[in-house]
């Protein structure tokens, strides 16, 4: 398989990825980890010569087990922040992400298997807007109460 679509650039990086909008009634679906008190989309990067739509399939097969057709693209997101993993670490991270409505399957129950780049493992959580625990992106409080037909883009920074 090719290289994820994460660059090194000076003292930054690149980074372009999927998340995949997971919704079952009012919830929708998270990953998180035990090393980070967050949590973060179901997704991940791109890879080289793999289309959006394709990586967001297959990510969503690695972390919940079910292979899912897309619904519709629903955001793009530019996100500025300080590296947190340990490969990342005192680098400034540019991050790209394309957030796909999923189709959901009335069955659907997930199981994970997946690890973060730093080999930690990772759990899926179901949770609501009003959730106290921080996840990311923060723009699914307000967006996904009130989901939209078009994509939209947002732009965060946290340098």
């Amino acid at each position: 398989m090719s290289k994820d679509l994460c660059v090194k650039i000076e003292d930054g990086i690149l980074n372009i990825r999927v998340g995949a909008i997971i919704m079952k009634g009012d919830k929708f679906l998270m990953a998180g980890n035990d090393r980070f008190d967050h949590l973060y989309s179901v997704g991940g990067r791109i890879k080289f010569g793999e289309t959006a739509e394709e990586a967001v399939v297959r990510e969503v097969y690695e972390e919940t087990g079910v292979k899912m057709e897309i619904d519709r693209l629903g955001f793009v997101h530019e996100n500025f922040f300080p590296g947190d993993s340990l490969v990342k670490k005192g680098n400034i991270v540019h991050e790209i992400s394309f957030f796909f409505y999923m189709k959901v399957p009335e069955d659907f129950e997930p199981e994970c298997y997946s690890f973060t780049e730093d080999g930690n493992p990772e759990f899926l959580k179901w949770i609501t807007v009003d959730e106290s625990q921080t996840f990311y992106p923060e723009f699914f409080r307000t967006e996904l109460l009130n989901p939209s037909k078009e994509v939209k883009h947002f732009v965060t920074s946290d340098v």
